[in-house]
Parts: C-alpha cells; sequence; structure tokens
C-alpha cells in the first residue's frame, strides 16, 4: 500500500498508448490510491469514458461532465485542489507543445495551467513527431515548468516504424508517481550505493561455488531509496530484474568484481551534484554535499577457489574424488573506503545465542555505522519476500519484521532519525 490514500489524477490524450493507462490505474489502485481521470474529446474515440470509470471506479472528468455546481469539483480549477499529483499518460506531441505554450483550448490543458504543483508526463508519438526539434525544444521547456518526463521508449509503433516514441512501460510510470508522492529532503539527490546478491565464484567455465543469497533485500532497499528521491546505484550478482530504469544497475559475478565496482562506485559517490535553477526560481546552480550511503547488502563469498580453471575439469581426470582446495576470500566491507560516507552492514546468523553480540562487535571492527540483523533458520530462509531484520547502530536498535519494501522504507526512515542531526 505505498499509496495508500494519495488522490492521483490521470490525463490521457489522444494516442493508441491509452490502452496502457488502463493497467496504470489498476497499479495505482492495487497501491491503495484514489485515481479519477481527465479525457480529451479525441481520446474517446480509442477508449470509452465508461471503461475507465469501471477501473477507476471514479466519474471521468470531460468536456460534457464538468460541473460548477456547489460541492462538485469536477471542473478544471476545483480538480486540482484534490490532488496529490497530476499524471498525463499517455501525452501527445500535440498536447505536448500545447502545454508548452500556456494553450488550453480543451479540459486537460485547462487543468494543466491551473494546477501549480508537479506534473508528470510521460509522452507518446511517432519518433518524428517526437523528434521535431520544436517538440523537443518544449519538452526541454516544460522540464523547466514544474513538469516531471517519464522518458518513452524505443520499439515498434503502432504505425510499423521501430524508433523511440512508445510510451514507457505503466510500471516505469507508477514508480516515477510514486516516488514524486515518497521523496523526502534527506534523501532527494543523496548518492547511495548498495551491494547484492550472492557472489559468484569461478570454478572452470562449467562450475562455481556461491550461497543463496537472492538478492531481493537488496533490490527492495534499492527501490526504497529510489522511492526516497536518492541517486542510486546497485551493484549486484541477481534479483535486480523488476527495478525501475533510472536505478543504475551494475550486474557483477565474482567477489573481485564486485569489489572494483564498488570502489568505483563510492568515488563517484563522493563528488556530489549539481543542482538546477527552474524558471520559477531565479537562484544559480549549487552543489549538493549530501554524505553518501553505502549499503553492503551481498553475501559475498568466505572462500574462493585457489586454481580456477579454463575450460572444464573431466571427471575422468578428477576421479571417483575430488578435493577442492579453497582460500580465504578478502573481507570486502572492511577494505572499502569508507571515510566520508555512512555505512550499513547486513549480517546473517543462525545462532541466535550470539548473534547480535556479533553484530554489535562488527559495527566498531568493520568501521561501520550500522547492522541489519538477519537470524536464519535454514536455507529456505532465502528468496522469500518477508523477512524480520535487527537494526543495530552504536547506541540503539530496533526490530523490524515484513515485506522486504516495507522493512526497507522503516530501516530508511529509522537511519534518518539517526543520522540526520550529523549531516
Amino acid at each position: 500500500m505505498l499509496l495508500k490514500d494519495k488522490n492521483i489524477l490521470l490525463a490521457v490524450t489522444s494516442s493508441i498508448a491509452i490502452y496502457k493507462s488502463l493497467e496504470l490505474i489498476r497499479l495505482y489502485i492495487k497501491a491503495g490510491a484514489n485515481v479519477k481521470v481527465i479525457m480529451t474529446e479525441a481520446s474517446q474515440k480509442f477508449i470509452t469514458p465508461l471503461t475507465f470509470e469501471a477501473i477507476s471506479q471514479n466519474k471521468v472528468l470531460c468536456e460534457t461532465t464538468e460541473s460548477w455546481e456547489k460541492n462538485q469539483d469536477y471542473n478544471h480549477i476545483d480538480i486540482g485542489k484534490w490532488v496529490d499529483i497530476f499524471v498525463i499518460a499517455p501525452a501527445t506531441a500535440n498536447t505536448i507543445n500545447k502545454l508548452a505554450n500556456g494553450i488550453s483550448d480543451n479540459l486537460l490543458t485547462q487543468t494543466a495551467l491551473a494546477y501549480p504543483r508537479v506534473k508528470l508526463l510521460a509522452p507518446a508519438a511517432n519518433t518524428n513527431m517526437l523528434k521535431n526539434p520544436i517538440t523537443q525544444a518544449n519538452l526541454k521547456l516544460l522540464k523547466l515548468c514544474n513538469y516531471e518526463m517519464v522518458s518513452s521508449q524505443v520499439k515498434e509503433l503502432a504505425c510499423k516504424d521501430v524508433g523511440d516514441g512508445a510510451m514507457a512501460d505503466p510500471s516505469e510510470i507508477f514508480y516515477a508517481t510514486a516516488r514524486e508522492l515518497l521523496k523526502d529532503n534527506y534523501w532527494t539527490d543523496r548518492k547511495v550505493v548498495l551491494s547484492g546478491g550472492g557472489t559468484i565464484e569461478k570454478i572452470d567455465e562449467v562450475r562455481y561455488i556461491s550461497n543463496f543469497s537472492s538478492g531481493k533485500m537488496a533490490s527492495s532497499l534499492a527501490l526504497a531509496l529510489f522511492l526516497k528521491g536518492a541517486d542510486v546505484c546497485l551493484v549486484s550478482t541477481r534479483g535486480y530484474d523488476n527495478l525501475p530504469k533510472d536505478i543504475h544497475v551494475i550486474p557483477v559475478q565474482s567477489s573481485a568484481q564486485m569489489y572494483e565496482y564498488l570502489v568505483d562506485s563510492l568515488r563517484v559517490a563522493k563528488k556530489g551534484k549539481m543542482s538546477k535553477p527552474t524558471l520559477m526560481d531565479d537562484s544559480k546552480a549549487t552543489l549538493i554535499e549530501k554524505k553518501p550511503f553505502l549499503f553492503m547488502v551481498a553475501a559475498v563469498s568466505d572462500y574462493l577457489p585457489n586454481f580456477p580453471q579454463e575450460g572444464k575439469l573431466k571427471k575422468e581426470v578428477l576421479g571417483s574424488s575430488w578435493n577442492l582446495e579453497l582460500i580465504q576470500n578478502m573481507d570486502i566491507l572492511a577494505a572499502l573506503p569508507k571515510d566520508g560516507i555512512y555505512t550499513v552492514g547486513f549480517k546473517a546468523e543462525m545462532d541466535d545465542t550470539v548473534a547480535f553480540d556479533n553484530a554489535k562487535n562488527m559495527i566498531e571492527k568493520k568501521n561501520i555505522d550500522a547492522v541489519c540483523l538477519n537470524i536464519l533458520n535454514d536455507s529456505s530462509s532465502f528468496g522469500s519476500n518477508t523477512n524480520e531484520i535487527e537494526l543495530i547502530l552504536e547506541n540503539n536498535d530496533y526490530s523490524l519484521k515484513g515485506e522486504k519494501l516495507d522493512i526497507s522504507l522503516d530501516i530508511l526512515d529509522k537511519l534518518q532519525i539517526e543520522f540526520n542531526l550529523d549531516d
């Protein structure tokens, strides 16, 4: 229920991509939001208002239903007072160019002109129409005028051309909407690096040693950070397939690869980010200096094959028994440069009698700020969508339980409370 009780106004225009908006409404409602729809007259040639009313469970606002009766919010002024965010998906090239020039000749453009807060726009048009210099210039102008864009994608269009212009997938628009509604000033534009998944250590070209870590906890935490507004980089071996595309994912396999990319990512994270002025703000661009975070969620192999082989080892050569020689792996968390960053480690234990003390000692031994303790029962504890975490800091600890995304959001809230005064 990420969007519980949030009010979303979805405007649709006359694009064949309008059918995707039905799925988008379903995602909003499933997340607990209330949804109302504005339809242009031309959009009703593709889908009838009745279809949107059945999905949203609210009357569609269009030219024929606009009302100025007392205690009614079904007009282009009052509807804006009801909503928490205004989403235009799909947005045709015609609507984009109208919005950028302040033209308000239909109910949608009138509502947009009267709505003062952030508007989310998902373009959908033929490639040539979208890439036309006029449209491109107007998209840039809208970005300076309280519009956030959900970029179109390259695929086969309705006209059978292949190019950029297809509306973003509903899941991408959903996550962009949730990010606008849930972002927090503490996390917004803060650079965060995470590691995830179980590392894969090569024995030969067809065999490896690894562990049962699914990467789901790291991906849930990456998603929670993205929704809070952070600039997220996830270095992971698995479990990241369904994340928003604006989360920077670096796929790796071995612990050596993971260490290399974590070092590079942390170096980039410490450089900060330039803020940009808007037409509403005359201030100059400034460097945002927020202390970065590192979440070391990955299950890194403790031991590596001593002599990884090229090709495939033959059982005829190995014989009836095989003694695989292993050597101790480096401790990535201890080795990473952690100066100038907040560091949160993750620790899995199976013996609950010593788990807390081991996790607490980890803070000092590895020079980190906090540790998330996960007590496992057996291998079946991996890969589930739920978890139990003990968030342990130097002078405090919190017990968290539930869905992994909910736990991730709770972790961020607790860390914000603990570290807010340090920034």
